[in-house]
């Protein structure tokens, strides 16, 4: 019998269940000092299967508890994704005793005697803090016979007009919906037919307010929609965003339909959404993604349990010259697992390319590299001559690029095996990389955090050098900083 969480490939510090597949987060709400992530969970196999919401919480978003499973398919099929919520003024009528959490998900079966797939919109309630659930005797309480891609409701209050708000994939976009109980919902607008990528089914939107460089003065609201894989296309599976603004019907996008954002520029980020009820005066609009991809999701190379999610990540906004932007960092509470570091400055890197060994093969590298004469320059993850990752800036084109080609295992899909690459500008001559690495995992915040890349890696033995290079001249290294960062997952 293998010790659980130890593994091979087994991620130390992102969360992944105790066994068996997982997919999309959903239901992420916090509620009395309790952060809540369920997730699609197939508790009878390591592939997608009938979908039950597991559940895991956590004081800090960085430490997990596993839970008995959440909700389990029912008459009216599996348990596909959505969101939770806190009723706090028992709109539902579902509480008497104060206020309780609903789960709004998609209930997916076939429609009688037909291979056409049913998919309509449920609600559950819990009184005991998301321990267990009461499917609501009036279930589904939304449907639509005409589409039939009709799933992942994300659920949210709308203070101004004193209503919840639904957003629906539907199809190629996303249908917004009102209610003032969460049980009778009225049809509110649809957004994004021309807008955006179409290269897949749309999936898992979310739609959320946030300032703009601090200002508390200026919002603007930000909607994630997910891109199902599409095999005419290189990357699979991946998340778009559109910024904009929202009246409480209507969301209208700030760019051209010809503009694509894209939240990560690796290829195993996507479905990721925020999460709800995070109380005012912490303030942070907090996401989490499924580290994966459906290109090769059910294929990949663990045994006993197949996914994990990412770190969580704080969101913000910010100008650039191309307009406002997205931006991520790691959450705070990543500092609860850092060790001890080493560090490095005023380093100046040519023909020699300095190495550094990894204290642990979990590890976070900060650094920032200063442009000198080179054309290119970057950092090296590598086990041996023949398995590593390599991070590398071209300085001309100013584009970033994360390359696992050599990354250790890929021959379980031909599309393992890929350069990621993203634009990036230089802010004053300089380049800042945070890293993290964990045992099947790499994330690059470029910037911090203007361009992220989450990307999976199969190493057969764990990374153990970090080498520094410079092509064609010489490129400054101001600070490189070496921390361990400690298992999540205790003995």
């Amino acid at each position: 019998m293998k010790q659980l969480y130890k593994e091979k490939h087994r991620p130390q510090f992102h969360f992944s269940p105790e066994e068996k597949w997982m997919n999309d987060p959903n239901g992420m709400v916090f509620f009395n000092d309790e952060y809540h992530l369920f997730y699609q969970y197939h508790p009878f196999g390591t592939t997608w299967g009938p979908m039950h919401w597991g559940h895991a919480v956590s004081k800090d978003l960085i430490h997990w508890e596993q839970l008995p499973i959440g909700l389990y398919p029912d008459e009216h099929g599996a348990i596909f994704s959505g969101s939770a919520v806190v009723d706090w003024n028992n709109t539902s009528g579902f509480f008497q005793d104060g206020p309780g959490l609903v789960a709004i998900y998609t209930s997916a079966d076939n429609y009688p005697d037909s291979d056409r797939p049913r998919q309509r919109q449920s609600l559950a309630y819990s009184n005991d803090n998301g321990r267990t659930w009461i499917k609501y005797e009036g279930n589904p309480v939304l449907s639509d016979v005409n589409i039939t891609d009709y799933r992942d409701p994300k659920v949210f209050w709308h203070d101004k007009t004193n209503k919840w708000v639904m957003v629906l994939a539907t199809e190629q976009s996303v249908t917004i919906y009102t209610s003032a109980n969460l049980k009778d919902w009225e049809f509110a607008s649809e957004f994004g037919n021309k807008a955006g990528s179409h290269d897949g089914v749309w999936e898992c939107p979310d739609l959320f307010q946030l300032p703009v460089d601090g200002d508390e003065n200026i919002q603007k609201w930000v909607m994630f929609v997910s891109i199902g894989d599409n095999h005419d296309f290189k990357e699979g599976s991946r998340t778009q965003y559109f910024i904009g603004d929202f009246d409480g019907t209507t969301f209208v996008n700030e760019n051209t339909d010809e503009t694509i954002l894209w939240m990560d520029h690796g290829r195993d980020n996507y479905a990721g959404v925020s999460w709800s009820d995070i109380p005012s005066k912490d303030g942070r609009r907090i996401y989490i993604g499924w580290m994966s991809n459906w290109r090769y999701a059910n294929q990949v190379p663990t045994e006993e349990w197949r996914s994990a999610m990412t770190l969580p990540r704080e969101l913000s906004l910010e100008t650039s010259e191309a307009g406002v932007r997205l931006v991520q960092k790691v959450v705070s509470e990543i500092d609860s697992i850092r060790k001890g570091s080493e560090v490095y400055q005023d380093l100046t890197i040519q023909s020699s390319h300095p190495t550094f060994k990894m204290l642990s093969p979990l590890m976070e590298i900060n650094m920032e590299f200063e442009k000198q004469t080179s054309t290119s320059f970057g950092i090296v993850l590598q086990s041996s001559e023949d398995e590593k990752t390599v991070i590398r800036y071209d300085v001309e084109i100013e584009r970033l690029y994360v390359d696992r080609t050599e990354a250790g295992v890929n021959s379980f899909s031909e599309s393992f095996a890929a350069v990621q690459e993203a634009a990036l500008k230089m802010e004053d001559d300089r380049i800042k990389l945070q890293i993290f690495t964990d045992a099947s995992s790499i994330e690059v915040i470029a910037n911090d955090g203007k361009a992220v890349f989450t990307s999976l890696i199969f190493p057969n033995q764990p990374y153990e050098k970090v080498i520094l290079f410079s092509n064609d001249g010489k490129t400054g290294v101001s600070s490189l900083k070496l921390t361990e960062l400690a298992s999540i997952w205790g003995k």
